[in-house]
């Protein structure tokens, strides 16, 4: 007999993630009962369908079986069906009273014990599925295993009921944070360059990035890229499309001598010639060293910054049009990329911001730089009675960030100049410069890890952007480095003194709109430590967190139940 030949099957479309929606049900209860179940698997199915996504704008497949899982023969059925489908993330919407062993804890044994399981259900007293969810998630908990339940509401009653837009939501987010630790399983991200600058928190975790992630890391030498450049392996006529969009488009290009526009032309061939390596490899991010070999050991030859490239990447268009996200950290720091990569994809694609964590400025300092450089203010406003940081840093802010979510490209990019770039840079290639405009909200966080315990965590707060008037933003500006990109960030919860003694590393990098429920279960199901060490957080805010698992409750607190998981 002959073994049978795979067809070829599109890279991009075979990788996705797929959910699958079933139920259980309780052999002995009535017809209509039997006819209610089945339907809420269909609704549930719909409801989600379509509302989640990939940073590629791919819709994540939403498959399910209206079979209800009354036994063993059942679930192993309803599990075949699944499988043959590729389903790696499961939802059980249970109406009714059914038997834990018999059905959902057989369906699970054909699935690896990470699969990403949520129970949601309705608040139902007829049939109580809520009940048998309490008495299967307790059973999951006892045995080890995390699940995240959503006892939310439909009708008590009727063949048709539909889910209340609170229980959507809720299971919208749990999916959010499911597609993203499936779909990057077996991803990679490439890094070019070894550890720059000696920063430890930037290293590459290989082995504990690809146990705990599912993710690679591939690691090229910039003498490749040295002698792309060199050799101009990349398109021309590509190359002078972007630059001609750039010189039209932005708010202006600083080119003082004749050798800064070639060097200009370098820097831009670097995105072409990175973009198409990256493409070759399947990336889903990257790094790129820069220092000290590339640009500023002057015993070597200085190439272009890549300040440009790393920003390009990071956002939602080029010279094309419209693109993919692609998370880019600059100085090759893997951490950073990795807790960009992250959020992006907990976000639906959302552009991430790489900024050094640069100045905090305390309250008692605006107001006395303020009053020596002649500004008035009036001590109303929320960056003078809490303080800012300056968020700045040379490479990887993202053009979307130069405006409010939403805005067109054009009116991006002509908020956005290129200086010549300066310092620690030989003067060779431009900068990305703009001051980002306030009332940007969502998550600012870095990842960090730990020998001592072997694990990865997320220092995070949710944090929004404020402006300054423009003379004191302006010379806030001077006072680190005028030709990068400037965020001023406020934490929601961290004061300034907890956020500039708490930050794991020199950068931190923040996802707008990221609700900060997708992060926790993301967290949960990674088993990521959530540090938040803030006085002024509450420990849990209804509509905002994501209930803490039983498994969790039953094994000393979050931190304690993700230590022990790890062994």
């Amino acid at each position: 007999m002959s073994a049978k030949k795979l067809s070829a099957v599109e890279t991009e479309k075979s990788s996705l993630p797929v959910i699958g929606v079933f139920a259980t049900c309780d052999p002995r209860i009535d017809p209509d009962a039997r006819t209610r179940a089945a339907n809420i698997v269909k609704m549930a199915a719909d409801e989600i369908s379509g509302e989640i996504y990939t940073p590629s704008k791919q819709n994540v497949p939403v498959v399910y079986s209206d079979l209800l899982v009354d036994g063993e023969k059942q679930a192993d059925a309803v599990a075949a069906q699944f499988k043959s489908a590729g389903v790696n993330i499961i939802i059980c919407v249970p109406d009714t009273w059914a038997f834990p062993q018999l059905t959902v804890m057989s369906l699970l044994a054909h699935f690896p014990s990470d699969t990403p399981f949520n129970f949601t259900t309705g608040n139902s007293g007829p049939r109580p599925g809520v009940v048998f969810t309490h008495a299967t998630n307790g059973a999951l908990a006892q045995s080890g295993r995390l699940a995240h339940i959503n006892v939310g509401n439909w009708a008590d009653t009727g063949l048709n009921p539909v889910m209340s837009p609170e229980t959507k939501v809720n299971l919208i987010d749990w999916c959010y944070a499911a597609t993203t630790i499936q779909g990057l399983k077996g991803k990679r991200v490439v890094v070019f360059g070894h550890d720059s600058m000696g920063m430890e928190t930037a290293l590459p975790h290989v082995a504990a990035t690809r146990n705990q992630f599912g993710l690679e890391i591939t690691r090229l030498d910039m003498k490749l890229l040295a002698d792309m450049l060199q050799k101009e392996s990349y398109d021309k006529e590509e190359l002078k499309r972007l630059r001609t969009w750039l010189e039209e488009g932005s708010a202006g290009i600083e080119l003082p001598e004749d050798a800064d526009s070639g060097n200009l032309d370098k820097s831009l061939a670097l995105y072409l010639i990175v973009r198409d390596l990256m493409k070759e490899l399947n990336a889903v991010g990257g790094g790129f060293m820069s220092q000290l070999e590339w640009g500023s050991d002057a015993r070597g030859i200085p190439l272009p910054v890549a300040d440009i490239m790393e920003s390009l990447f990071n956002s939602t268009f080029d010279h094309n049009g419209p693109k993919e996200v692609i998370p880019y950290a600059t100085e090759a720091d893997v951490q950073a990329l990795l807790t960009q990569l992250f959020m992006t994809w907990l976000s639906g694609g959302n552009p991430p911001l790489f900024m050094d964590f640069r100045k905090v400025w305390e309250p008692g300092e605006i107001a006395i730089f303020a009053q020596d450089k002649g500004i008035a203010l009036t001590g109303d406003t929320e960056w003078e009675q809490r303080g800012f940081v300056d968020g700045v840093n040379s490479g990887s802010a993202s053009f979307n960030w130069a405006a409010l979510p939403g805005a067109d490209p054009k009116d991006i990019l002509s908020k956005i100049s290129f200086p010549k770039a300066v310092d620690y840079f030989s003067y060779l290639g431009n900068s990305t410069h703009f001051i980002s405009p306030e009332g940007i909200e969502g998550i600012a966080a870095r990842l960090a890890y730990s020998s001592l315990s072997g694990m990865f965590s997320m220092v995070w707060d949710e944090a929004k952007t404020v402006l300054p008037p423009v003379e004191l933003a302006h010379a806030v500006c001077q006072t680190a480095n005028p030709t990068w990109p400037h965020t001023f960030v406020v934490p929601k919860h961290a004061s300034m003194n907890e956020y500039k003694h708490y930050a794991p590393a020199n950068h931190f990098h923040m996802t707008w709109n990221l609700k900060r429920a997708r992060l926790q279960f993301w967290m949960d199901m990674g088993n990521v430590l959530s540090v938040a060490p803030w006085t002024a957080k509450p420990q849990f805010e209804e509509g905002v967190d994501r209930p803490l698992p039983l498994l969790y409750i039953i094994n000393g607190g979050e931190d304690q139940a993700k230590l022990m998981q790890k062994k």
